[in-house]
C-alpha cells in the first residue's frame, strides 16, 4: 500500500505519518482547506479598515458632527462596527476601534473618538 500526497498525489517516502510531500504541498492544501473562511475575514477586515479611515478622517479634532448622506457618499458601511457602547441616559454609540458615531436626529451622526484606547 503505498502512500501519496494529499495536495498533489506524489507518492510518500519517510516518516510513516508523512502526509505531505514538502513544504509547498502542505502550505497548498491548507490554503486550500481555509479559503472561504480567509476572504469572508479579509472582507470584513478591510469594511472595518475603511469604516475606520473615514470616521478618522472626517473627524480630525475628536469630535464633530456629519450628515449620513456624507458618511453614505463615501462607502461607509454601518453594518460593521467592533463594539457598541450605551451611556446611562440610553444613548448608543458605535464604534469602530477608537472611532465612534451616535446617531442623532435628522440623519446626523457625531463622531467622537474614544481616547482611552
Amino acid at each position: 500500500m503505498s502512500r501519496t500526497c494529499l495536495s498533489c498525489g506524489e507518492p510518500l517516502f519517510g516518516r510513516s505519518d508523512k502526509k505531505f510531500c514538502n513544504d509547498s504541498c502542505r502550505n497548498n492544501y491548507h490554503h486550500q482547506q481555509n479559503h472561504e473562511q480567509t476572504n469572508l475575514m479579509r472582507n470584513i477586515n478591510n469594511a472595518l479598515r475603511r469604516n475606520r479611515a473615514l470616521l478618522k478622517q472626517l473627524n480630525p479634532d475628536g469630535k464633530t458632527k456629519v450628515r449620513k448622506s456624507q458618511l453614505e457618499k463615501l462607502g461607509f458601511n454601518f453594518k460593521y462596527f467592533t463594539s457598541i457602547y450605551t451611556t446611562r441616559d440610553n444613548r448608543v454609540y458605535y464604534f469602530v476601534y477608537d472611532q465612534g458615531y451616535l446617531p442623532l436626529e435628522n440623519d446626523y451622526f457625531a463622531l467622537v473618538e474614544n481616547a482611552d484606547i
